[in-house]
């Protein structure tokens, strides 16, 4: 993404310790990040509370986070707005402190 960073997400739900949990594979073999949310599946608040936490995480406004692909699923390809060299070097330094 030329003016920003491009995620894919697994989100759970219902979790009792909101965060950023791992880096996973998926079946394809493509990286994706695991988010643990306390919102319940209902009525889009996993989906808000997701959006909160990125936003968050990466030091931005909660309307630079956008959920592209995967509103109604656990996996979710999200678009962070922003300088991408800024937002790969975050990227990196929370997949570090895994």
């Amino acid at each position: 993404m030329a003016d920003g960073l491009e995620l894919s997400v697994r989100v759970t739900p219902r979790a009792a310790q909101p965060g950023l949990r791992r880096v996973d594979t998926d079946p394809d073999g493509a990286a994706v990040l695991a988010v643990h949310v306390a919102a319940p599946p209902a009525d889009g608040a996993a989906n808000a509370a997701l959006v909160k936490l990125l936003a968050k995480l990466f030091g931005v406004p909660k309307s630079a986070v956008t959920i592209a692909a995967g509103q109604t699923g656990r996996r979710k390809r999200i678009l962070v707005a922003g300088d991408p060299d800024a937002l790969a070097a975050r990227a990196a330094d929370l997949v570090a402190a895994l």
